[in-house]
């Protein structure tokens, strides 16, 4: 118990003042130079908090799949999944939102704090029809906060670095890793496996 930190502040005291520039680059809207940045991210991650607790959430397409409709909103199709709906059930019970937004051998992230409305109006799903596949659902959100996030994280882990990529091989399949949490046979495993990259193409949108 000693050791513990459970105050803000003892938390403060160990770590110091915020650097300025952290504070200062926080912004309400979108600046030109922020719009580039979701305009150039092909992924994000989706955070939400409901009633069953946080949920964390990718999002992906081609870059600018969240669609900049100005300054202050942002609108994300939401594209076939599980169905498990958990983002979705959390924005139904409280609609705040945090988006982190990755761009491809960019170490800098984007962060923007906002709240979501999920809707279903026929012309908004329709413009964000790929193969004329429409999406179940738009997200539309308006920011709260918005901020770029300095590039240590990325750095320290490599993560662009092509010497540190991990073959899938070398990683337990979906199939095994479904296997883990139930009963499978090992020749239900196989045939998982074998018809997953099919079913996922199938299912893209």
């Amino acid at each position: 118990m000693a050791h513990r930190i459970t105050t803000l502040a003892e938390l403060e005291a160990l770590y110091g003042p915020p650097i300025p520039s952290s504070l200062t680059k926080v912004t309400d809207r979108l600046t030109p130079e922020y719009r580039a940045l979701v305009e150039a991210a092909p992924f994000c991650v989706l955070a939400t908090a409901g009633p069953n607790g946080l949920d964390a959430s990718p999002r992906g397409d081609g870059p600018g799949f969240v669609h900049v409709e100005d300054d202050r909103t942002l609108m994300l199709p939401d594209r076939r999944g599980n169905n498990r709906l958990d983002s979705l059930k959390n924005i139904v019970a409280d609609p705040r939102v945090h988006l982190l937004f990755l761009i491809p051998g960019v170490n800098e992230t984007f962060r923007v704090a906002g709240t979501a409305e999920i809707r279903t109006d026929p012309d908004l799903r329709a413009r964000f029809a790929v193969g004329g596949k429409e999406p179940a659902t738009v997200l539309v959100i308006s920011i709260d906060r918005a901020y770029f996030q300095c590039a240590k994280a990325l750095a320290r882990s490599a993560l662009w670095d092509p010497a540190t990529r991990v073959e899938r091989k070398s990683l337990p399949s979906t199939g095994q890793i479904l296997a883990g949490t139930q009963a499978l046979a090992p020749e239900e495993v196989a045939a998982y496996d074998e018809a997953m990259p099919a079913r996922h193409q199938a299912q893209l949108y």
